[in-house]
């Protein structure tokens, strides 16, 4: 079942973030970093189990970021993280938004979804803010994939 983030849903997002995070595949986030976020982010819920989350990341009046994006190794091939995706696409456009973006190394399953890769140089310079945390700034290998909404 998907849903929005609770707070008590807090420490195990934070634990599968950490997972791909020591991979380099997705950005480190402080347990403190995702409670005053949680309401930017969707879980997957299996017998009261969070086994996947994304989060809807405002950028602008017309930019949102779906980003960390991640499921339980154990519960892949489910399609948890396209729904998660589509629930973040769901939401930025009932708030309006014209463009979701995202930075991955999954570019298939983004393309999948009707994303289409892009330059990162079109992307506004705010949003490399996050970057800087990452241990591959400035040399970022990750792919920009943006879906008109």
């Amino acid at each position: 079942m998907i849903r929005k983030a609770i707070l008590q849903d807090a420490r195990q997002i934070h634990k599968l973030l950490l997972i791909y995070a020591k991979d380099g595949l997705v950005l480190p986030r402080s347990l403190m970093d995702i409670f005053e976020a949680i309401r930017d982010f969707y879980v997957f819920v299996d017998e009261d189990r969070v086994v996947g989350a994304s989060a809807l990341n405002i950028c602008w009046e017309d930019l949102a970021e779906v980003r960390s994006l991640v499921v339980d190794e154990n519960n892949g091939g489910r399609g948890i993280g396209r729904h998660l995706v589509e629930a973040c696409i769901s939401e930025a456009r009932q708030l309006g938004i014209g463009r979701v973006f995202a930075l991955t190394y999954q570019q298939r399953f983004f393309e999948k979804l009707g994303f289409e890769v892009i330059e990162k140089s079109e992307l506004p310079q705010k949003i490399w803010g996050d970057c800087i945390k990452c241990a591959k700034f400035p040399e970022c290998d990750e792919i920009a994939l943006s879906l008109s909404l």
